[in-house]
């Protein structure tokens, strides 16, 4: 069975192979499937308030 991995900033799935996880000292993963998501967060943005993530669409009633 392939693993598959859900982006941690805009929710999309990560084919194998693709993408970063990122660790923290504490043990929390992050997945990330591209240097956008991943500086994006870094950023501190929430990702319900950016348009283009999964749950910025589900928050304007467009999914």
């Amino acid at each position: 069975m392939i693993d598959t991995h859900v982006c941690s900033f805009c929710g999309l799935q990560m084919e194998p192979g693709t993408g970063k996880m990122y660790v923290k000292k504490d043990g929390q993963i992050f997945y990330y499937c591209s240097t956008k998501c991943q500086k994006n967060h870094k950023l501190g943005r929430i990702p319900r308030r950016v348009r283009w993530t999964t749950a910025g669409r589900k928050a304007l009633g467009k999914v």
